[in-house]
């Protein structure tokens, strides 16, 4: 929303200074975005009388001017200004003036030969225009010497401020002024609408047709103004319109964009000549489109608002008007409208059409519904004044909504919320200034909220009222109390989770990634999403349709882009929501880790110690595992099974699960036909881990640790290979020797995976280092060997292995 502040003066008798204004405006929530001060940016340029315009002796496109710059002797300047001239006006900079259309500071220079002393300038040098071709020209009249930006009346500061969609009733300047004057800056002075008494009814009739629907516009009012003549508007109009951004068009098209900024009150006018017949506001018809101001098509459905009369669609409600009946030179007699719709179908049509103006800025928000008339009378006498014409009587469709009902707000509430210790009168004050009607006595009132703020629904409101008008600066600081004993831990068991995650693989060399939570369809169907009820109905972007049922789509993603900018060893962890549906336990909180190119977990990149391997599926097996056991999950009673989701390897990948109905995720390589649906390049290594499946670590009956059990007995190891089937897992092995003697065996680890020469062909060797932890005695050679027996027996019982001789 912008504004100038002369024109908040038309609203707000106020003699305060520029800088007290924009900060009363952020203090007040109407957050200032920028101040466009052109007098001060324009202050070093004055009006200067060109005295003579010779040829330069050293250039053809060069003149050698002599200025009066109406403070003592003519300078000479250099000029190359093609309508450079002896008897002209124009503006002149002096050395040391920042010149802003060319970034520099002007200093005296030597051109060709030639001492130039300052310069002339043109409009596009001033950011006042577009025109670079010729300096400024300004008429015979112009007075030498004075500051170019007060003559040509750009000494007007803009302000722009930063709307949050709850405050409609501030996109116009009028409202803002009233916010002003309640926070004490000013009188409001806004001047009330008088009626215009018309001559006669309006020939054109409105009716609003929404059959057995929910009406589209609540209510329409209408009026004919004959015998305008519709040129140019004023200057002071001009001015203003063009101060804010917007190109003046004429005067009955400039003023109902006047009236939308000055009031918030968007209207449209209609060149009546143009107008079949009488108007019927309804939904738009199946294959209607209407040719808009804009001058593009558009193509309408039944979900619209429209605007339509004997010939069919005239205006999309609330957002613009059609082409064929808008108002030019040549109109003569001028229908105002000033309409009431329904803020979420101006926003989702806006939203389909793609149209975005200042109308369906205001109407999606809500305007004032008692301003609908009043708007229409106030459009008129305008046009009365600067177009003439006669006007009839102003017609009427539907019916005008009342007021809100009463809050009962105790003004106690103003403490209890805020800290503020507002005395009541004060509170009321402000609540009157605001527009508020306060009714009955006592601690308790009855506040009836203006028919402008349609975002006030309760007492914490009007609390809030108050407290952005005194100042959030002045609520009290008063430190938290300190307690005296250690503070219970807030942190779920999910959010310590999920802390304790980013730590654990921020440990292992990953680095945190934070992507989108949507993807493209195509990629959510291929991780097993895509479902009808987690597809967007507003996406932002054609890709990003639908909520993500994996972190690994993103990580992917964010990969390659590090790939395509020459960092191809990247390994990347992220730590975020998923969804499986759209009811609430569908919704898990899962870590994902991803490893590319050569960045393993001992270090990534070539070395010459080493070959150099790209990361595979025990990397992000071991990333895994390592970030479970981080979060105390009972890795020794895991079961790793081979193969897992359809967008891993079905021979590189794995499936990590405390039995098949508990399934705790997933590791391995991504799957070429997943790469391809991703459009990056492989092998990527990746593991994802619900977190919400890690069962629960049990209470302990204290928080002090336990007894530090170390046996002072040597321990022993034997090294023992046995031959199995192909099919056998290595970690039933490990499982069935660990189990053959809990009490001796302390660890096993699978040390190498055999097959080829010397083994039988569907048979494979897996040698295993068997750790014994005597805690009694030191163990003897018979005792060694009984142990490694059973475990031997053991493991040949069930998985049917023998020993490698």
């Amino acid at each position: 929303m912008k504004f100038t502040l002369s024109w908040l003066k038309d609203h707000l008798d106020t003699d305060a200074s520029l800088d007290a204004v924009v900060e009363t405006l952020t203090r007040i929530g109407l957050e200032v975005e920028r101040v466009e001060d052109r007098a001060r940016a324009l202050a070093p340029f004055t009006i200067a009388a060109v005295v003579s315009a010779e040829q330069h002796p050293n250039a053809d496109k060069l003149r050698v001017c002599m200025v009066d710059t109406g403070s003592g002797s003519p300078v000479q300047v250099v000029c190359g200004a093609p309508n450079a001239r002896a008897g002209m006006r124009s503006v002149f900079s002096p050395p040391g003036t920042y010149i802003p259309g060319k970034d520099i500071t002007l200093g005296i220079g030597s051109i060709r030969g030639i001492e130039s002393r300052g310069m002339l300038c043109s409009g596009a040098e001033l950011e006042i225009s577009s025109d670079h071709d010729g300096i400024l020209d300004l008429p015979a009249d112009a007075p030498v010497g004075a500051p170019y930006a007060a003559w040509a009346g750009l000494d007007d500061p803009i302000i722009e401020i930063n709307l949050t969609p709850n405050r409609p009733d501030c996109t116009g300047v009028a409202g803002i002024a009233r916010d002003l004057a309640a926070a004490g800056l000013g009188r409001l002075k806004t001047p009330p609408v008088p009626a215009v008494e018309g001559r006669g009814p309006c020939p054109v009739s409105v009716t609003l047709d929404f059959g057995d629907g929910p009406s589209l516009c609540p209510a329409f009012a209408l009026r004919l103004v004959r015998g305008v003549r519709n040129g140019p508007s004023p200057d002071w109009l001009q001015r203003r319109l063009t101060a804010i951004g917007l190109r003046p068009i004429n005067a009955l098209v400039d003023i109902t964009n006047y009236v939308t900024f000055d009031r918030g009150r968007p209207l449209h006018v209609f060149d009546a000549a143009k107008v079949k017949g009488d108007l019927t506001v309804r939904r738009a018809r199946e294959g209607e489109s209407v040719l808009a101001l804009d001058g593009r098509t558009y193509a309408l459905d039944p979900t619209m608002c429209v605007i339509a009369d004997g010939g069919g669609v005239e205006s999309i409600a609330g957002i613009m008007g059609g082409e064929h009946s808008g108002c030019d030179a040549a109109t003569t007699d001028v229908l105002i409208e000033s309409a009431l719709w329904e803020p979420l179908n101006v926003a989702r049509t806006g939203r389909t059409l793609g149209i975005n103006t200042d109308a369906r800025y205001r109407f999606e928000r809500g305007v004032d519904p008692a301003f609908m008339v009043p708007g229409a009378e106030l459009a008129t006498a305008l046009v009365l004044e600067l177009c003439g014409g006669e006007p009839t009587e102003l017609t009427m469709a539907g019916a005008v909504p009342g007021k809100a009902a009463p809050i009962a707000f105790p003004l106690a509430e103003v403490r209890r919320l805020t800290g503020l210790d507002t005395p009541e009168a004060e509170i009321l004050r402000i609540l009157a200034s605001l527009g508020f009607e306060i009714a009955g006595n006592g601690p308790v009132r009855s506040v009836t909220p203006p028919t402008w703020r349609p975002d006030i629904e309760g007492k914490a409101d009007l609390v809030e009222e108050v407290m952005r008008i005194v100042g959030v600066d002045a609520i009290p600081v008063t430190p938290l109390p300190r307690e005296a004993h250690v503070p219970a831990p807030v942190l779920t068991p999910i959010q310590k989770r999920t802390r304790l995650a980013k730590r654990a693989l921020a440990a292992r060399g990953l680095m945190e990634a934070v992507t989108w939570s949507f993807i493209a369809r195509a990629q959510a169907v291929l991780f097993g999403g895509g479902q009808p009820a987690l597809a967007l109905a507003n996406p932002i972007a054609a890709d990003l349709s639908d909520m993500r049922p994996s972190l690994i789509p993103g990580l992917a993603a964010a990969a390659q882009r590090n790939a395509d900018r020459g960092n191809g060893d990247v390994a990347l962890f992220e730590v975020g929501q998923v969804f499986r549906g759209d009811k609430p336990e569908d919704q898990k909180i899962a870590a994902a880790g991803l490893r590319r190119g050569l960045a393993r977990p001992g270090g990534g990149g070539r070395h010459w110690s080493a070959p150099a391997a790209p990361a595979g599926a025990f990397d992000a097996k071991e990333d895994a595992l390592a970030l479970l056991g981080a979060l105390g999950a009972p890795v020794d009673k895991l079961q790793i099974v081979p193969g897992g989701p359809a967008w891993f390897h079905p021979g590189r990948s794995g499936t990590i699960q405390l039995g098949p109905q508990t399934v705790i995720g997933w590791f391995g390589e991504l799957h070429p036909a997943a790469l391809e649906g991703l459009d990056v390049a492989g092998p990527l290594a990746a593991f994802e881990i619900v977190l919400d499946q890690i069962p629960l670590s049990k209470p302990k009956p204290t928080k002090s640790r336990g007894v530090l059990d170390v046996s002072a007995f040597q321990p022993v190891t034997r090294d023992l290979a046995f031959v199995v089937d192909r099919s056998v897992k290595a970690a039933d092995i490990v499982k069935t020797a660990l189990g053959a003697d809990k009490k001796l065996v302390a660890d096993v680890a699978v040390f190498d995976v055999y097959e080829g020469r010397g083994v039988e062909p569907g048979a494979k060797s897996v040698a295993v280092a068997v750790t014994l932890q005597p805690r009694e005695k030191t163990l003897t050679d018979a005792e060694i060997e009984a142990v490694v027996g059973r475990i031997v027996a053991e493991v040949a019982r069930k998985t049917g292995a023998t020993l490698r001789a």
